[in-house]
């Protein structure tokens, strides 16, 4: 990250200026059937869980890529491998770009070859790529005893979106899994800050993609003071509590600080999608990527901010598809005229929660990174402090910095703690309630998104969701022009809202004993949420719209 949301100085391995960085696109995979009959092959028992509680299908994109094809390609003259991903069906090399391109020639499973130099793309960069939820909920019995924290220098950042309210009724993160990936993970393994993670077993694995190493409390500082906003635990003389303290935690390595090369979003990607093996409910990334070390690979605003170029924010975008809440840092470009102050990758994706800054009194901050997108997407989506924020350093010792490198981490905690609170919701559902809560949800605007969230609000909006003796059902599903609404007995009318992914409310309609169709034609194809609801009683189910 060229523009870093902290700056990271760490020696590392330095690829020749000389070579090219090309995504060779496969066209098939082998044994599918089979692994897709035997999905314990393809993810643990804690991931399919996920799925199944969402809704979520297994599909191509879960098979592993052939290493018979990882093998062929990293062998070949003048090709080095650096790493190869599943969803994508790709395998990312560096070499000449003409042993680069015989590769297609050479093997006839490529389907084709992306150049991380754009001029090298016939079709631009991203033209290459072959990238590819109903229940009913019963709100969880609360915890009558109250939990009275003593946050210490992170009171107010706590406070401000009221996570500390869900803290409160023990809702502080357990159960949840969160992977974080980053630059480094130094002294976690010592530092007395995390004691209280590392005691209870809640660091759960992790591993560093840069350096192919099991050893992940390495590399640089950054990713550990991020990891203190969500699980950093002070109760003694010092005072401290991180966003999710119960919470469980994967520790991944994705950013190679020096060279800045393309090289890191595959790690990225190789990451996330280790991050969906073992069942990790939420992603947290405080990295964002605009330029590069040789410019050649840089992206542009004006062409390449889309949510669907980048190699990253197209892996982000898939993570999300699998069930996983993922959140990435704006980025702290905010006051930069070399790239209009705008966010970064992967922080454009359609379904990335994207987190910009606040100070101590809710005010944007100006290093923040601000929207548009460059076809005009909201982005932020929300803000919590990131200005003055306090954190653990890498010595134990309670500290106060500046960046959306800090908002992230302090919301995805936040975030795993409504979650606890609301079992069974979609990464959708969650996203949506949280937007929903937020200070400015009704006039959103560049800078702050939708605002500040406010998560004890956040929890209340599914408070009306009562079990139901009977449930509302739908048919067909998937659907091309109209569905049909089986409401129960008991029921006489209901009223129906349609949204789509990123939450955006499409239709409002009542269904009742006479009327019971809802037309979906003139949607696009894709997923959509169907909000029933009825006095007191709620029900929410998945609709796929072909």
């Amino acid at each position: 990250m060229k523009k870093t949301l902290l700056f990271l100085f760490v020696l590392s391995i330095n690829f020749s200026f000389s070579q090219e960085h090309a995504w060779i696109y496969l066209g098939s995979k082998a044994n599918v059937a089979t692994y897709l009959a035997n999905p314990l092959t393809m993810l643990t028992q804690k991931a399919l869980d996920r799925r199944t509680t969402q809704g979520i299908s297994l599909e191509f994109s879960d098979v592993p890529v052939t290493p018979s094809y990882i093998t062929d390609i990293s062998s070949a003259t003048g090709i080095t491998y650096v790493g190869a991903s599943k969803w994508l069906n790709t395998i990312h090399v560096i070499g000449s770009q003409v042993d680069i391109s015989t590769l297609s020639t050479t093997f006839s499973y490529i389907d084709s070859i992306e150049f991380a130099d754009n001029s090298l793309n016939p079709g631009g960069k991203g033209s290459s790529s072959k990238s590819a939820l109903g229940h009913v909920n019963k709100f969880p019995k609360e915890n009558t005893s109250r939990i009275a924290y003593d946050y210490g220098q992170a009171q107010n950042q706590m406070e401000m979106f009221k996570a500390h309210k869900l803290h409160e009724l023990d809702f502080t993160g357990a159960g949840i899994t969160i992977a974080v990936i980053d630059a480094g993970f130094p002294n976690v393994d010592t530092n007395a800050g995390f004691d209280k993670i590392r005691t209870n077993g809640q660091i759960l694995g992790g591993y560093d993609f840069v350096n192919d190493s099991a050893n992940f409390y390495t590399g640089n500082s950054h990713g550990s003071n991020v990891l203190s906003f969500i699980a950093g635990y002070y109760d003694g003389a010092t005072k401290y509590i991180g966003s999710a303290p119960e919470a469980s935690f994967y520790l991944y390595i994705s950013e190679d600080a020096i060279p800045e090369t393309p090289a890191e979003e595959t790690y990225w990607v190789m990451a996330a999608e280790q991050a969906d093996y073992v069942g990790v409910d939420i992603i947290n990334t405080s990295l964002g990527y605009t330029t590069f070390d040789e410019s050649k690979y840089n992206y542009d605003y004006t062409t390449d901010l889309d949510g669907s170029t980048s190699f990253i924010t197209r892996g982000a975008e898939i993570a999300y598809t699998k069930g996983m809440v993922v959140i990435n840092a704006a980025g702290n470009s905010g006051a930069d005229g070399s790239w209009g102050g705008r966010v970064g990758v992967p922080a454009d994706g359609p379904n990335v929660f994207t987190i910009g800054a606040v100070n101590s009194a809710g005010t944007y901050a100006s290093f923040s990174s601000k929207g548009p997108t460059s076809d005009n997407r909201l982005k932020p989506d929300v803000c919590v402090q990131g200005q003055g924020a306090s954190y653990i350093n890498t010595s134990g010792t309670v500290s106060a910095g500046n960046g959306t490198s800090y908002s992230s981490p302090l919301l995805a905690g936040g975030v795993a703690c409504l979650w606890q609170a609301l079992p069974g919701k979609t990464n959708a559902e969650i996203i949506q309630y949280v937007k929903e809560s937020s200070s400015i949800y009704a006039t959103p605007n560049y800078e702050l998104g939708y605002g500040i969230p406010n998560l004890e609000l956040a929890r209340s909006l599914s408070v009306s969701e009562l079990e139901l003796n009977e449930v509302i059902s739908i048919y067909p599903n998937p659907a091309t022009d109209n569905v049909k609404v089986n409401l129960p007995k008991s029921m006489s009318k209901a009223s129906v809202t349609v949204f789509n992914v990123l939450g955006k409310k499409i239709i409002t309609q009542e269904v009742n004993g006479t009327e019971k169709t809802i037309k979906v034609s003139h949607l696009n194809r894709g997923i959509y949420l169907l909000k029933f609801t009825s006095g007191n009683m709620s029900q929410t189910l998945k609709l796929v719209k072909e």
